[in-house]
């Protein structure tokens, strides 16, 4: 047998390493498996994460795949459903609520691939730390790089919805949010905005999508005039059990996050809505109080809330079957089941 030299055997563990390099470097820039500890808080990694009941995570359906991974196609999921899909959201008791990119929540409990947690700056009696539900865990995202801008101007998203893009050449989309989405403001570049977002870096933004403050503090104060006109931008949204997005709200996901837009937070579903703020009697109303319909000819529990407008009419995201709308507040369906209305501005 012939020899093999220790030159030869050196040369040929050479290129074994090299082979391997691709393999390794691979390996090394494999992203590390988030880790979420009871307690801690984690931010939103998807455009809105949908947070489910226990209830409904265990019964997901194949039309709801498009809101379970990362990214999610949330046009995709509401447009794919029927009416008896979505009717099923509310009747199975399937969701709870939704939040939005780069929200911050508390991790509650880990069961699989599944995280409970509460989103914070969505009240409820439900939980002290925020609304709770449960997301696929691959929605959400333990960097914290938003905890170190969280000194810096923020930009609200401003347009119904609105794409995030991966260079300030705008011509690549990353994302696309929803209104009231808020984001750190990296730098001001003309037209343009660069965010910094909770895992994916840099990304830009046209600055016609979004208002930028210093502080939560330095949102202006809305009329109820102002209210009215951003509740107006979403006429025609289809409803969405749970939603708070710009992709489809339910009737209280509405009034809470067009008052959340303007820097004032009101408890997240419309029972709660109901106790807080000020009582207005129907002969005072003005722009922006909000409309509460119970069950029992009004005598019952609350189960839908409006807004309204002016001149006897009403906007409101009304139910599966419908879009955002305005109609009268006399309307027979509702006159019968008006419970009384509440004030939340001065």
């Amino acid at each position: 047998m012939k020899k093999i030299s220790k030159w030869t055997v050196g040369v040929l563990l050479l290129a074994f390493v090299l082979s391997l390099l691709p393999v390794l470097s691979f390996a090394a820039e494999k992203p590390k498996e988030p880790q979420f500890r009871v307690g801690d808080t984690a931010y939103v990694d998807v455009a809105a994460a949908s947070l489910w009941t226990e209830k409904g995570m265990s019964k997901t359906r194949e039309v709801d795949i498009p809101a379970l991974t990362n990214p999610v196609d949330l046009w995709k999921w509401t447009r794919s459903m029927t009416l008896a899909q979505k009717l099923q959201l509310t009747s199975a008791d399937m969701l709870e609520t939704q939040a939005l990119y780069g929200a911050r929540v508390v991790i509650m409990e880990e069961r699989g691939d599944w995280i409970k947690v509460a989103a914070e700056g969505q009240p409820t009696p439900k939980s002290t730390l925020g609304y709770p539900g449960w997301v696929p865990k691959v929605q959400l995202t333990d960097n914290h790089r938003l905890d170190e801008f969280s000194d810096r101007p923020f930009a609200i998203v401003t347009s119904p919805t609105a794409w995030l893009y991966d260079g300030n050449a705008m011509n690549h989309k990353f994302m696309e949010v929803s209104y009231n989405t808020r984001l750190p403001v990296q730098k001001e570049m003309g037209d343009k905005v660069m965010l910094i977002t909770p895992n994916s870096g840099n990304k830009w933004v046209s600055k016609a999508d979004v208002a930028i403050y210093q502080s939560e503090s330095d949102i202006p104060a809305p009329t109820g005039a102002d209210l009215v006109n951003t509740a107006k931008k979403f006429l025609g949204l289809p409803y969405l059990w749970a939603g708070t997005s710009g992709f489809g709200f339910d009737c209280s996901g509405f009034t809470h996050t067009v008052f959340k837009s303007h820097g004032i937070t009101i408890p997240r579903d419309s029972g709660p809505q109901s106790k807080a703020g000020t009582p207005v009697s129907k002969e005072e109303l003005q722009p922006g109080d909000l409309l509460f319909f119970a069950y029992n000819n009004g005598k019952g529990s609350v189960h839908h809330v409006s807004m309204y407008i002016g001149d006897g009419k009403m906007i409101h995201s009304p139910n599966a079957s419908r879009t955002v709308e305005i109609v009268s507040i006399d309307e027979p369906a509702y006159a019968v089941e008006f419970a009384g209305a509440r004030r939340y501005l001065p």
